[in-house]
């Protein structure tokens, strides 16, 4: 009897410890761990006043803090001081967004499970991650920006932003936002007087708000200021993009990782005035009343917003000029953002800062959503790839066996040409400036779910940058061949954020990009490094380009 209430006791005991003192905070079921939320244990002191969070896998967890505020269409300033402690337990609100379209969609509301919150305009809103707080240690810093574009997404809405397996098992700090989006973070009034003459970039100048924020409390919990990476996926990835050549945040960010959103343009002034005028004429407004539109309701600023972009997109169009996104986003404008940031040369400013950039092997996968692509032969798919490629679709086929030997039908139609040659191009240009080093990627790994027709598709890497396959399985399936890619994955975008090298022991050799080698990791169950290996499919791709970034 005695034996075997000793058992009992060593059972609870070890699965005690086990949460408390583990050894990697993903393994560890949800149900052992005690949440803790004493003010005494989690009390930070920040600029602004103090914050209380709560502790759980023993990482010590902060949503919803204010970074900043702002009025409308004004640039972010600091937030006003408060009395006492402030809980930060739950996110904070997200910026007002149109619907999604996913809602609508089941199967892409089951595999992405969002979490979209509640929004407010007050939306500048930080969260953390951290191993622990007030301890004098410097940790590097990874600051997330999320995707959408520049019109959607927040720090929270998808399972895999969650901050709480990378910060617990690469003892580093994790950092989440929310920021201005749409017509709120990119409508360009400059065409209206000063007052309005960053307008067009206030979103961007959220960003580093929140930037500068992390520059000054850090510390307190447990972070190194001096040691921060940006990373991002998708309009996140086009924001790290922009970041580099954002003189405001010079010296904010010491490493960055760019994931499905290599940006090379972004918008020209001369379109987005064109939007800040077509808006006012939307709403049958002069230019004396150009205040009316901070007290316009948000549903119809942005609809006639969306109107705005619709029809200088078409004027733009007539005039030769097409890019995948138009409208929501930075802007140059000799100010904010001087100039393109990787047009044909990288900036000067982030020459000294490590990159890491890749993306998805099928990315916007088309037979994810037309299901009549998914079983395709071989004679229709050539024919489908004939449409754009035409006499030359030949000469495209070679290279594609060369470049992907193991190919299937599918793969055809479903392997991305969007994403991957402005990747390859920013790494071009990147590398070409002869400063600090660049690392290429592509992920490879196909999720089980759904019979496997989501594949390699976007977003399809974050739960394992994340290490959260488990707490995504929706997406992932979350099973142990996708556990231990992550493993890899993250410890990969973990050693990076401490030395600004993504080399581990559980990779093979990791060689720095260089456009003459190609060097690119491929993750997948079985990682490997290959040179080059699509070269010869881009140079003919290019002849046919898409418009991307």
């Amino acid at each position: 009897m005695w034996i075997y209430l000793v058992s009992i006791i060593v059972f609870i005991l070890s699965s005690f410890l086990s949460c408390v003192n583990k050894t990697s905070v993903g393994d560890v079921n949800e149900t052992q761990c005690e949440i803790i939320t004493s003010e005494n244990s989690t009390v930070v002191n920040t600029e602004s006043g103090e914050v209380a969070g709560y502790i759980e896998k023993g990482v010590y967890i902060y949503k919803g803090i204010p970074y900043a505020q702002a009025e409308r269409f004004m640039p972010p300033v600091a937030v006003n001081k408060w009395e006492g402690i402030r809980s930060s337990r739950s996110y904070g609100p997200t910026c007002p967004q149109a619907k999604r379209a996913g809602w609508f969609n089941d199967e892409q509301a089951f595999v992405f499970n969002w979490d979209d919150g509640y929004s407010d305009e007050n939306c500048m809103r930080i969260n953390i991650w951290t191993p622990s707080i007030n301890d004098n240690k410097k940790r590097p810093v990874m600051v997330w920006l999320h995707g959408g574009g520049y019109s959607a997404g927040s720090g929270q809405e998808l399972p895999s932003y969650d901050g709480t397996n990378l910060a617990g098992n690469g003892d580093v700090v994790v950092v989440t936002l929310n920021h201005r989006l749409n017509v709120l973070g990119f409508l360009d009034l400059s065409a209206y007087g000063e007052k309005f003459k960053e307008s067009g970039n206030v979103g961007l100048l959220d960003i580093v708000a929140a930037l500068e924020w992390v520059s000054r409390n850090i510390s307190y919990f447990g972070g190194d200021a001096s040691n921060v990476t940006i990373f991002g996926q998708s309009g996140g990835g086009g924001k790290v993009s922009t970041l580099l050549a954002t003189p405001s945040a010079k010296g904010l960010f010491h490493k960055a990782i760019i994931q499905s959103g290599a940006m090379l343009r972004t918008m020209e002034a001369r379109w987005s005035r064109r939007i800040g005028t077509a808006i006012m004429r939307e709403l049958g407004l002069n230019s004396s009343e150009i205040d009316v539109l901070q007290q316009l309701p948000y549903e119809q600023l942005l609809a006639a917003g969306d109107r705005a972009v619709a029809e200088v997109r078409r004027e733009a169009e007539k005039e030769g000029y097409s890019a995948f996104i138009f409208g929501w986003a930075p802007t140059v404008d000799d100010n904010v953002l001087p100039s393109q940031p990787f047009n044909s040369q990288a900036p000067d400013q982030s020459k000294d800062i490590p990159v890491l950039l890749g993306s998805n092997l099928h990315e916007f996968c088309k037979s994810t959503y037309v299901p009549s692509l998914r079983n395709v032969t071989r004679k229709q798919a050539v024919e489908h790839i004939r449409k754009k490629y035409g006499e030359r679709v030949d000469e495209f086929l070679q290279a594609f066996g060369k470049a992907y030997p193991n190919y299937k039908e599918q793969d055809l139609i479903d392997i991305d040409f969007l994403f991957r040659p402005n990747t390859v191009q920013l790494a071009d240009i990147k590398s070409a400036q002869g400063g600090a080093p660049v690392y290429m990627y592509i992920f490879t790994w196909e999720s089980p779910v759904l019979n496997g027709r989501l594949r390699s598709f976007h977003c399809m890497e974050l739960p394992f940058i994340f290490d959260n396959v488990q707490k995504a399985r929706h997406l992932t399936g979350g099973g142990a061949e996708a556990q231990l890619l992550a493993k890899r994955m993250s410890r990969a975008w973990l050693s990076f954020a401490h030395t600004g090298n993504p080399n581990t022991e559980e990779l093979p050799d990791w060689k720095h990009y260089t456009p003459e080698e190609g060097a690119t990791m491929f993750f997948d169950n079985s990682c490997e490094v290959k040179y080059n290996h699509d070269k010869e499919l881009l140079d003919i791709v290019r002849l046919f380009p898409q418009n991307g970034f």
